[in-house]
């Protein structure tokens, strides 16, 4: 099976998957290069992921982020967009990690322009009630995550509109707020992948084609191979030797629309050891 290269080389930044941690591949490309970010970080909910650590104190996990958020800055182009997915944590002990990591991009200098209700349509049988059909303690469960955009700079994105892609109708369609969607049922070895319909989306709505399109915890390679098989460039990184591997794969096997030469990851036997994606405890 091709293996994931351990760093982005100077000639070739993009259209690479990378095994390494997000923040030090962040900091080795260059300055200004980057349209568009999608990413969903781990949730620090001791989710079982392969080569993280994702239970940190929250302040620990909040401060490892801001230090991505900040490497990720310097990478994007004026007006380059970086879209952050982020899910409700927990009922019970209710964090709305979603104003922690919004409150954090903004110090840092991203424009927070919108955010994106994903219906995720999960609400079939369920068991955490609360109290039962009475006031004293309900509980919501959350059927929706949230989809916050941010950009830098300015607001506007400089880009030949030869190259949108968008028809009108899925202009019409995006451009509304509520995005009933269906989560990813086939999970190709992770326990929290992107629906490609999701990123398409994304990618359609907040970048041109030939665009690159960067996710730094990019698990099994969602959006790389929806980037590449939407004609953008694509960078993948993410500390996991497994999940590399399998998106090696998949992005090879999106095919770019005809007429765009998007190259697929190089099948190297290069070495894969990852640093560590989150600070020891």
């Amino acid at each position: 099976m091709p293996a994931p290269t351990s760093e982005p080389g100077i000639d070739r930044p993009f259209d690479r998957v990378v095994c390494g941690d997000a923040r030090a591949v962040l900091e080795k490309l260059p300055a200004a290069s980057v349209h568009l970010a999608i990413t969903s970080p781990p949730y620090n909910v001791r989710i079982p992921y392969h080569g993280y650590s994702d239970d940190l104190p929250p302040e620990a996990y909040l401060a490892w982020l801001r230090d991505v958020w900040r490497a990720l800055y310097r990478t994007l182009v004026p007006g380059g967009r970086f879209v952050l997915n982020v899910a409700p944590t927990s009922i019970k002990q209710f964090r709305p990690i979603h104003h922690d990591l919004s409150r954090d991009l903004r110090e840092l200098g991203y424009i927070m322009r919108t955010e994106i209700i994903w219906y995720k349509q999960t609400m079939g049988r369920r068991t955490a009630w609360g109290s039962w059909r009475s006031p004293s303690n309900p509980h919501v469960v959350p059927s929706w995550e949230y989809v916050l955009v941010f950009c830098k700079e300015r607001w506007k994105l400089d880009g030949d509109r030869r190259l949108a892609d968008l028809s009108a109708d899925e202009f019409e369609r995006f451009s509304d707020g509520f995005w009933a969607i269906p989560p990813e049922r086939h999970r190709q070895g992770h326990p929290a992948p992107f629906p490609e319909e999701l990123i398409e989306r994304l990618v359609k709505f907040y970048s041109y084609r030939t665009n690159v399109v960067v996710d730094m915890f990019g698990g099994t390679g969602t959006v790389g191979a929806v980037a590449r098989r939407l004609g953008r460039h694509y960078l993948h990184i993410d500390a996991s030797p497994e999940y590399c591997r399998l998106a090696v794969e998949r992005i090879r096997a999106a095919r770019p629309p005809r007429g765009f030469a998007i190259p697929p990851p190089p099948r190297l036997d290069g070495p894969e050891g990852a640093a560590p994606a989150v600070p020891a405890r």
